[in-house]
């Protein structure tokens, strides 16, 4: 099982709808996925906030559907 690319990109938007959004699959199966997540919502917060927000932005799907995600997070400049 996994959970398709498009998938976690259009979750992450629902949540975060100004987030410009780059989804790589790390090991071609569907269950393993980089994040890269630019918003200005991020602004002022602590790293460990803004990967919260986009782990929500999943609705519990980590550890389950989507075995793995490597998030990374940006302020735009």
């Amino acid at each position: 099982m996994g959970m398709p690319a498009a998938e976690i990109e259009a979750m992450i938007l629902a949540a975060i709808p100004d987030a410009e959004v780059v989804i790589t699959d790390l090991a071609g199966d569907d269950n393993h996925f980089a994040a890269r997540v630019s918003s200005a919502s991020f602004a002022g917060k602590s790293r460990v906030a803004q990967h919260k927000m986009v782990y929500d932005a999943l609705g519990g799907r980590m550890g389950g559907v989507l075995h793995a995600l490597q998030v990374t997070t940006v302020v735009p400049s």
